[in-house]
């Protein structure tokens, strides 16, 4: 019996993924939705969304998955496992894209994930728990907010019907859409997941630029979001002295010079972002009156994003100590940092370790679904490099190797965990 599971184990080590199938699965899924540019502009909910679901299914269908659909769209397929009474090892990212969004953020993780059970269905391999590939919905937030509905909902962070109840601009809710696109699904509470893996492209620059394959994502920034107010007077540029203005403006400019050293000083994962200004009355004469101003702050650890929202607030309260200048600030978004699972992360590594593959521990700047899923399971998440780090972005691009690769990573790490996978408790949350 030992030897036999010594050439099982030998046989799964010797395990592969077909990088272009991989390759054509996504340039397949990257027509529905497809822009001049290259991009995919394939929003949340709507008709392009439903038609790349049914793609999905589809294709899971073919290789034997059930596909369950929950009550707030999100798409699970799972593959038996030997013990399927067991939690299920899940991978998976998401479907939908920003307005001028790229092939590959989302689709790589949702179609690594596809890749993994064609292989072990052509290797004719079975593990002991069941594996699962979910599809999250509304992930980018591009049409409904929040962002990372699905697996927000799935995680419990916020309820069903506060989910379904979300508009989109023309006043067309999320159970209304996902109702047009047939994509309501049965309400249960969520099912226990012994382990959630989740590869995606870095969306930045640091793995290119240290020449490395696969990120071994440690885990994600906590965010602060603001809305900051910067009141003054308008009033006419000629004949108002510099020394006698209130100029709003000016002291917003502070203000953003002040949340990029707040971020500089929390290097090397501070960071510090100011991405939405509002200049009123916004006229080419009149010194500026009002600015309201976003920013966005995140950093690895708690206490580093508590000093850098105190830096804030001090850089805030000095500016409105200015003569007729009031500032107000509002937090509007926080998001603790996440930690991902040692054990996986650990998993990730010795993938990367045995396929010979180069890589270096990496941090998320950005959220994913694998945040959410952290809350209720242990979670981990694969990098790999993307063309100049550029993403969000319809000239968004990856190299088949690297997607081959992290692909490669992917399935190692499942069956890893599926073979050690112990009964597990049913996560709290909202029903979906």
């Amino acid at each position: 019996m030992q030897a036999h599971h010594s050439q099982r184990s030998e046989a799964h080590a010797r395990l592969r993924v077909d990088g272009d199938r991989l390759w054509n699965s996504l340039m397949q899924l990257a027509q529905i939705g497809a822009t001049d540019k290259g991009g995919v502009c394939r929003l949340a909910l709507t008709e392009l969304d439903r038609l790349a679901r049914d793609r999905f299914v589809g294709w899971a269908k073919e290789i034997g998955c059930t596909v369950r659909v929950d009550a707030i769209g999100n798409i699970f397929a799972r593959r038996a496992g030997l013990r399927d009474d067991l939690p299920p090892v899940m991978t998976g990212s998401h479907i939908d894209t920003q307005p001028t969004g790229g092939k590959f953020d989302g689709n790589y993780g949702v179609l690594a994930g596809l890749e993994v059970l064609r292989t072990l269905s052509d290797a004719n391999v079975t593990t002991l728990a069941p594996l699962e590939v979910a599809v999250w919905t509304n992930e980018e937030g591009s049409r409904f907010v929040p962002v990372m509905m699905g697996s927000g909902v799935f995680a419990g962070a916020f309820t069903l019907e506060h989910a379904l109840a979300q508009c989109d601009r023309d006043g067309i809710s999320v159970r209304d859409a996902l109702a047009a696109i047939g994509y309501v699904g049965e309400t249960r509470e969520p099912h226990a997941v012994a382990a959630y893996f989740e590869a995606h492209i870095e969306q930045g620059p640091v793995l290119e630029a240290h020449d490395k394959t696969i990120g071994i994502v440690q885990g994600a920034l906590g965010q602060r979001w603001y809305d900051v107010t910067v009141q003054g007077m308008e009033a006419h540029a000629g004949p108002t002295p510099m020394a006698l203005r209130r100029d709003a403006l000016l002291v917003a400019a502070d203000l953003i010079h002040a949340v990029n050293r707040i971020a500089l000083d929390y290097a090397p994962h501070g960071r510090g972002t100011v991405g939405w200004v509002d200049v009123h009355p916004n006229s080419r004469n009149v010194i500026p009156g009002r600015v309201k101003l976003s920013v966005d702050l995140r950093a690895a650890d708690d206490a580093s994003l508590t000093a850098m929202d105190g830096a804030l607030r001090e850089a805030c309260e000095a500016a409105g100590k200015q003569p007729g200048i009031e500032v107000v600030i509002e937090q509007v978004v926080y998001f603790p940092p996440q930690p991902f699972a040692a054990e996986l992360v650990a998993a990730v590594k010795e993938g990367a370790d045995m396929l010979g593959l180069s890589s270096m521990d990496a941090i998320s700047g950005a959220g994913h679904d694998a945040v959410y899923l952290a809350r209720v399971a242990p979670a981990a998440m694969i990098f790999v490099p993307c063309k100049d780090g550029i993403s969000h972005n319809e000239i968004e691009d990856a190299r088949a190797d690297h997607l081959e690769a992290g692909c490669n990573v992917l399935l190692h790490a499942m069956l890893k965990a599926a073979q050690s996978v112990q009964a597990a408790p049913v996560p709290e949350g909202s029903s979906v």
